[in-house]
């Protein structure tokens, strides 16, 4: 595609994510439809998918990312959002997701929140963490919020 001043703003994967929510809508649409154990089967393959086309270092932390959340949230469902490895409430929304720090070429890869999380502490609470290594004590510390934002 070539630059027009409509495209010049977003970068490249800025506007893959951009064509893969759109395509994440379409499919919500006809998810309606479905028992919610075929809409479970589905996020799961596409979450998969996603995972496996990533680079071995992003896999590896989103691998046991996706572990952790099916282990202490068994009742989110995996979905993708804007091409990212997700999971919903039984609304639909997203609660937590996975962006791989190769999506954007960044540093690191986080792991975020999003408005469904049920987070909320005062004033002032986190909604992403940087994700570099996942040890034990890690992933214990993304559980516990996790379990909390699941709530």
């Amino acid at each position: 595609m070539a630059k027009t001043e409509q495209t010049a703003n977003f970068t490249e994967a800025e506007r893959d994510a951009m064509k893969a929510r759109a395509a994440e809508g379409r499919a919500a649409r006809t998810r309606g439809k479905k028992d919610p154990a075929q809409v479970r089967a589905e996020g799961e393959a596409e979450v998969r998918s996603k995972l496996a086309d990533m680079p071995d270092d992003d896999r590896e932390l989103g691998e046991r990312l996706h572990a952790m959340v099916a282990e202490v949230a068994p009742h989110l469902v995996p979905k993708t959002y804007y091409g990212m490895p997700a999971y919903a409430n039984e609304a639909g929304k997203v609660v937590c997701f996975y962006k791989p720090r190769s999506k954007f070429k960044v540093r690191y890869s986080a792991f975020e929140f999003d408005q469904a999380a049920n987070l909320d502490d005062g004033a002032v609470w986190p909604t992403a963490y940087a994700v570099t290594a996942l040890g034990d004590d890690e992933l214990a510390f993304l559980a516990e919020r996790v379990r909390r934002a699941a709530s």
